[in-house]
Order: structure tokens, then C-alpha cells, then sequence
């Protein structure tokens, strides 16, 4: 027998294995999908009236300007039979190459047969033709409200990127060449992935972003040295071991968001924020906060107030013997932190120095890319899940948040998972990403109605504890860092809300990139600069015009401000005290737990 002979066996009995994967595969994702529960409709998508809307809007358009939508129509038909030419002549030529590619650098497109190839460009060009056709059809209606005229501009554009020939395996020629290459194992490899997704969520699809087997929290993750020193139903609070000498005597409290889990601050030892900060000679402390159940049903935005913030600073003071304490809060954790603040002020406590505020809404007048998904439709279906569950699950932020970028966070990574049969990459800030936690049914309807919906906060007062709460309660002195791309707390309303804020010391920082690359951002990475203007009185386009630029990160800046209003330096401290001892080394046991099923 030849080698050559010898090579073909070997290669059919490859492919033979493969195959026999592929039917076990097989069953086990028909098993997996055969649990899957489903959610509320209101959660899947968009309500019927919006594609209704849409459509009488076009239609309207038709009745009263007949002639735009036809130059429309002919514009599209005229190019796309152009396109159909070109390719037909370039194929009469005799050899085996695409036509003249006049359409836009797209990424999706990187793989060389997009422009070489003459079935492969073919479809390119004619997908971003057709693309091209929706937008300007959406971008032309005319006779539709503005918000909905948003969401219907969203949405198509949701199904123009999902319909991208990259996203289908018969025109992806990337992945048909890494299926010849190696005998069809990287589609068992990607169908191995893809079974293992949908069976970790229960039969819905949520795609791994990073490599779960490459971190371990509290060992490569999260593993800044410190020790859980106060525990409730709500949170944990950690104190972080010093690493100077001497420490400045205000100790700092950070509360962040409790959609995710707190070591986005704390990642590995290189990105640590919270590292950083310790190293800086500051006392820390972070609430770990509880991923809760259904026992949590009940738990609305007063305990995570009284329970949660309140309760964390009061134990600060116990254990630091000291009368003030400075504040760090997070996205959600910073909306918060200004109602507490808020409520602080009408009772007179003057518990907190300094208040510094990451990527924080508490005007939500402009809801950013978020508004989309605010509207009646969706509001009810998270009221009827979280009716019947008594939380919000965990899969449905982590899908809302990914559908915001969807090529990056979901067609790209299932691309390279499913169809190229890759691990996903060991990122730990991607890993973070699919850490997530679940929120308390009361909880979450008072945040995205009263804050979010009515924007209480902002405009007559937000009603908690027998108080009316408003921005102008807010009376510390104040740092807020907002992101330039941030896609969930867009900078601008960031802005709005610090502006209409009491206190008299304000400060403002506008970093480059986004909601969390922006705050995660390391001094010696030198990778995102920022932007500083001392007068908050400008609208945000005059701020923003005559602010200045600095290269690197806000960090140094911030410490800067953060020593100012920390006192004199003291013996460091090292976690706990009499009435505080270690209950068990950080990153503790809540962090720990998963969502609920």
C-alpha cells in the first residue's frame, strides 16, 4: 500500500470519527434545548407595534412622497445589477477573480477570499449593498415618533448584522477552509462548544465569552491580598491587607455595581485597580455584594440603601475609628451612592468626606443606547418574569448588555467558538463579563421605573424612607469619571446629573474608551488619555470643546484629588479589629456564587 494510499485511509477514518461526534453531539443538543424553559415573551423582542409602526411610517411615506421612495428603489436595483454585471464580466474574463470592491473597510470582512475570491466578494458586496438600502430606508422615515423612530433604527440594524454572510458557514470561507484543513474537527470542536454553551444555560444561548478554565477567583483573579471582616445578607465587606508603611487616615470605601461582581476592579494583579489604590497608601475597603434568589424577592432599593450602604460605611467608622469615611460608587452602585448621599443630607449625617462617582446615571432625561430597551414592552416582560421568578436572572442583563454590541459580543465570538472550533480566550475581563448575578424583583422594577422610566431623581424628587430625594441634596465635595464610548451610561447624561448636583466642589474627568476598558485602565498600560474642564457650567459640548487633553491614565489624577481630602498619614491598618475579626480571606464567599438557575 502507498503512502499516499495510506494518507487517504487515514484521512476517511478521521473523517468517519468526526462524524460518529457529530450524531453524539447531536443528541446531546436536542436534550439541551428540549430544557429550555423559555422566558417571558416581553423579553425576547420588541412588541409587533414597533415593526407596525415601521411599516405604516413607509407606507406614509410612499402616499406622500412617491417619488423619493422610488429614487430609493432605483438607486438599490440600479446598483445591484451593476454589481451583478461587474461580476459576470470579471467571470467571462476567463480567470478566477473578483470585480472591482468599492464597499468600506469592515473588519467582519478581514479574511483575504472577501476580496478575492469572486463568490465570496460577490456576497460581501451584495450584503453591504443591501445593508446600505435598510439604513437609508430607516434613516428616511419620516412620519413616525422620534423613540420610535430609535428603537426601529436599532433593531434593523440587529438584523442587518445578524444577517451578515461571515455569521453562516456555507459563506464563511474562513471557516469552510478550517473545516477542510482539518477533516471537519474544528465543526465537532465548534458543535462541542456549542452544546456546552446552550446545556450551561439551560437550553438558551448565551455565548462564552473567555475561557472559564483559565482563572480561578482568588487565585489569578481577584486576588488581592485582604480579609472579609463584616458579613450580611446583602454583601460582604473586604479590607484590604496595606502594602505601604503608612497610610492616609480617611479610609475609602468602594461600592460597586451588584448587575456584576466586584473584581472587575480587582482583575489580574497588572489591571487591580483596587491593588493600585492600596499601593497608593490608601485604607480599602469593597462590598462584595450577594447574588440573590428568590428568597430575596422583597429586597428593594431601601435595603440596598439602609442595609447595604449605610450599613457598610457605619461598619468603616467602627473599625477605622474614624468619622468620616470617602466613597467610590459604580455605575448602579453610584446611582445609589447619590440617593444614600441625598438621604444623608436630610438626616444630617455627615458620615462621608468625599464622594468619587464611575460611569454613573442619576439624570436618565437621555438614556443613551440603553433607551431602546426601556419602553413598555420590555418594562412589563421584566415585571411578569421577576412577578414569577421573584429576581431578574442574570442571562437576561448579560444578553441585553452583549445585543449593544452584538458583532463584538456576540456574532464575532460565535464565530470563533462555533464554526472556527477555537477555545475562547483566556481575556479576564471577558471572563468577568460572564460572571454575572441576579438582581431582586422589587429591586429591579424600582430602579428601571422610578430612576430609570420616570427619572424621579432628576426631576421632582425620588420617595424613599418618608423622604423626597433630589440631585440637589448631594452637597460633597465630588470626582466623577465618565467614558467617551460608554454604551450603557452615555457621558453626556453623566454630565447632567453631576451638574444638577448641590455640591459646590465638583470635579469632572471624561476618559477615553468605554464603560469599563475606560475605568479599567491602568497607568502603565499608557493606553486611554482624558479630559479635564474646571467649569461645569458649560453644556457638555462647550465642556467637552474646551477641555483639555492628557495622555494616560485619570488615575493619578484622581489619587491626586482622593489624598487631598484624606488626611494625614498613619500607621497602616491591617484588616479587622476586636469586634470585626477576619471572617475568612478575600475575595470571600459571595463573590463565589453563580446565578440561580
Amino acid at each position: 500500500m502507498t503512502t499516499d494510499e495510506d494518507g487517504a485511509i487515514a484521512k476517511l477514518e478521521r473523517l468517519n470519527a468526526n462524524l460518529v461526534k457529530v450524531e453524539e453531539l447531536s443528541q446531546r443538543l436536542i436534550a439541551a434545548m428540549a430544557r429550555r424553559k423559555g422566558g417571558d415573551p416581553g423579553l425576547q423582542g420588541p412588541s409587533h407595534d414597533i415593526f407596525v409602526k415601521a411599516a405604516m411610517a413607509y407606507v406614509a411615506e410612499m402616499m406622500q412622497n412617491p417619488s423619493k421612495v422610488l429614487e430609493h428603489q432605483i438607486s438599490y436595483w440600479g446598483k445591484s445589477l451593476k454589481h451583478y454585471i461587474e461580476a459576470q464580466q470579471a467571470l467571462a474574463k476567463g480567470t478566477l477573480a473578483a470585480p472591482e470592491d468599492n464597499t468600506p473597510t469592515d473588519r467582519r470582512f478581514s479574511d483575504p477570499a472577501w476580496s478575492t475570491h469572486p463568490y465570496f466578494n460577490y456576497l460581501k458586496q451584495q450584503y453591504m449593498l443591501s445593508a446600505e438600502a435598510m439604513q437609508n430606508a430607516v434613516n428616511n422615515l419620516e412620519h413616525v415618533d422620534p423613540r420610535d423612530k430609535r428603537r426601529i433604527d436599532y433593531f434593523t440594524k440587529q438584523i442587518i448584522d445578524m444577517f451578515s454572510p461571515t455569521n453562516f458557514l456555507g459563506t464563511n470561507p474562513e471557516a469552510l477552509a478550517r473545516a477542510v484543513e482539518t477533516d471537519g474537527e474544528s465543526l465537532v470542536r465548534g458543535l462541542e462548544n456549542l452544546v456546552r454553551d446552550i446545556e450551561a444555560n439551560d437550553g438558551d444561548l448565551l455565548v462564552t465569552l473567555a475561557d472559564r478554565e483559565a482563572f480561578r477567583v482568588g487565585e489569578n483573579i481577584a486576588s488581592t491580598e485582604g480579609a472579609v471582616v463584616f458579613r450580611n445578607r446583602l454583601f460582604e465587606l473586604i479590607q484590604y491587607a496595606p502594602l505601604t508603611e503608612t497610610v492616609h487616615r480617611t479610609p475609602l470605601v468602594i461600592f460597586p455595581p451588584w448587575i456584576n461582581k466586584f473584581y472587575v476592579l480587582d482583575l489580574k494583579p497588572q489591571n487591580s485597580m483596587i491593588r493600585w489604590i492600596v499601593e497608593q497608601g490608601f485604607t480599602v475597603f469593597v462590598v462584595s455584594w450577594a447574588n440573590p434568589d428568590a428568597s430575596y424577592r422583597d429586597v428593594g432599593l431601601e435595603d440596598y440603601i439602609e442595609e447595604g450602604f449605610l450599613t457598610a460605611i457605619s461598619q468603616v467608622k467602627e473599625i477605622t475609628q474614624e468619622p468620616k469615611v470617602n466613597t467610590i460608587g459604580y455605575c448602579i452602585a453610584g446611582t445609589t451612592l447619590s440617593l444614600t448621599l441625598a438621604l444623608m443630607e436630610k438626616r444630617r449625617d455627615r458620615s462621608v468626606r468625599s464622594a468619587t462617582f464611575f460611569t454613573t446615571l442619576t439624570d436618565f432625561s437621555d438614556q443613551g443606547e440603553m433607551a431602546v430597551f426601556l419602553e413598555e414592552d420590555f418594562l412589563k416582560g421584566i415585571e411578569r418574569e421577576v412577578q414569577k421568578k421573584g429576581y431578574l436572572h442574570a442571562f437576561y442583563m448579560s444578553r441585553t448588555f452583549s445585543y449593544l454590541r452584538s458583532n463584538d459580543l456576540i456574532y464575532q465570538p460565535a464565530i470563533r467558538s462555533y464554526m472556527m472550533g477555537e477555545t475562547p480566550p483566556a481575556f479576564d475581563l471577558l471572563y468577568w463579563n460572564g460572571d454575572g448575578t441576579n438582581l431582586p424583583a422589587r429591586m429591579a422594577v424600582e430602579y428601571l421605573r422610578g430612576l430609570c422610566d420616570k427619572d424621579s431623581f432628576a426631576r421632582d424628587g425620588y420617595s424613599a424612607f418618608g423622604e423626597t430625594l433630589t440631585l440637589r441634596d448631594v452637597k460633597v465635595p465630588l470626582c466623577a469619571i465618565a467614558c467617551e464610548a460608554d454604551h450603557i451610561a452615555a457621558w453626556k447624561a453623566s454630565y447632567a446629573g453631576i451638574q444638577k448636583m448641590g455640591s459646590k466642589d465638583k470635579t469632572f474627568i471624561l476618559s477615553q474608551s468605554g464603560h469599563i476598558a475606560g475605568i479599567v485602565n491602568p497607568p502603565t498600560k499608557k493606553k486611554y488619555g482624558h479630559y479635564v474642564n474646571s467649569d461645569m457650567s458649560l453644556s457638555t459640548e462647550d465642556w467637552r470643546n474646551a477641555a483639555e487633553f492628557h495622555e494616560g491614565s485619570w488615575w493619578p489624577r484622581w489619587a491626586e484629588w482622593l489624598r487631598g481630602r484624606s488626611g494625614a498619614r498613619i500607621p497602616a491598618r491591617v484588616p479587622g479589629d476586636s469586634d470585626h475579626p477576619v471572617l475568612e480571606p478575600a475575595p470571600g464567599s459571595y463573590v463565589l456564587v453563580r446565578p440561580t438557575a
